[in-house]
């Protein structure tokens, strides 16, 4: 868990010298419409390290630990010798998907920002979800657990549901395709990733029939 360890640490860190130097929030922010004019495409990875509050920042931190962690050892599994390495490159890559997404979309929009690694985030609870599937969740305020590729179709419907509504300051765009970017990259490493997740699913639907 060493580089998700680094991550949250740093992530920290830049996150909370960010609440009190407004100019190093306005200077690394996800603004689209300023990306496409001056061409401040490093905007697309810093403002993945920065949060709005310190519960944007605990809640989206907590879940990388819960999820990064696992992710993390899967992939030292998976990329013998070099899988911690492939996690970080995993992790910031994430973040640049899910800044792509929104920029695409809201380039010509002057008023539309966003900050928080709730892509990347995204990005690794789907890489979980990949890798074990019938792994129990549970939804905010639900003490029911929840299949993992359950609740992996219900975010995906909620935030594709949320990004069309638009209007909440939430970047739903960046939790959508971070999540299906954090699903498929493995795959294109891995691609026996994917039959084995199906086969889990088959397990998982025997057994409840059984």
């Amino acid at each position: 868990m060493a580089i998700t360890f680094i991550l949250i640490g740093f992530t920290a860190l830049f996150s909370i010298w960010a609440f009190s130097n407004p100019d190093v929030l306005y200077k690394c922010k996800h603004w689209p419409y300023a990306e496409a004019r001056s061409g401040e495409y490093y905007r697309w990875l810093t403002s993945g390290f920065l949060h709005g509050d310190y519960m944007h920042l605990l809640f989206n931190m907590f879940t990388l630990y819960i999820f990064g962690g696992a992710v993390e050892q899967w992939f030292s599994v998976l990329f013998p010798g070099v899988g911690q390495i492939f996690f970080l490159f995993f992790y910031l890559i994430s973040i640049v998907a899910a800044s792509l997404a929104t920029f695409y979309k809201y380039r010509e929009v002057q008023s539309f920002a966003s900050i928080g690694a709730s892509g990347a985030v995204s990005a690794v609870l789907f890489a979980a979800i990949l890798l074990n599937p019938s792994m129990s969740l549970y939804l905010m305020f639900i003490p029911i657990p929840i299949p993992g590729f359950v609740y992996g179709i219900f975010y995906l419907w909620y935030s594709s549901r949320e990004a069309n509504r638009g209007g909440d300051g939430i970047d739903h765009v960046a939790h959508f395709y971070g999540a299906v970017f954090g699903f498929l990259f493995p795959i294109v490493f891995k691609p026996l990733l994917l039959p084995a997740f199906f086969d889990e699913l088959t397990f998982w639907f025997s057994n409840l029939l059984s």
